[in-house]
């Protein structure tokens, strides 16, 4: 493999890898049990078959995100900031998911996902200032989350107090 190949290949694998992590591990935290089917959820949440299928979109759009950013960057500082952030962000992912269905504590989560909205939008800022695309690959995976942080809030006022 050339040179060049290394360069786009080497990044694909580990963006890949980090987000198939990331997908595994909160996977694994998130029950949709009986604890979850009981809570009152608002009129608008979406059917639970969607999420599955947003998270996929998310996490491939994320790792594109990754691979366009990253190419883009050309100063070892700023890749060591350009992983903090995207480690920051899949470490913020998973702890919602350990909150909200693992501790069953979505009011720990609801506030656990302003951070987390605030890590993506610390992201789509970083990428922005290098490349327009990754940035705007972000973007869905900050609504997602807006919506995400507005239902948990909704679970909250809904069913709390909790613990």
């Amino acid at each position: 493999m050339t040179a060049l190949g290394r360069a786009w290949v080497v990044p694909v694998i580990i963006a890949a890898l980090a987000a198939l992590f990331v997908a595994i591990v909160g996977s694994t935290m998130t029950d949709i049990g009986p604890w979850y089917r009981s809570l009152a959820k608002p009129a608008w949440a979406p059917p639970d078959s969607i999420y599955g299928v947003a998270w996929t979109a998310i996490f491939m759009t994320t790792a594109l995100a990754s691979v366009t950013a990253w190419r883009a960057i050309h100063t070892r500082s700023e890749s060591e900031i350009f992983i903090g952030l995207f480690a920051l962000n899949g470490f913020l992912n998973i702890l919602w998911s350990f909150l909200f269905f693992r501790l069953e504590r979505p009011d720990w989560a609801a506030i656990e996902v302003i951070v987390l909205g605030l890590s993506i939008l610390a992201m789509i800022l970083f990428c922005a200032r290098r490349s327009s695309a990754a940035a705007l690959l972000l973007l869905p995976y900050l609504g997602w989350v807006a919506v995400a942080g507005a239902l948990n809030w909704q679970i909250v006022a809904l069913n709390g107090p909790f613990g």
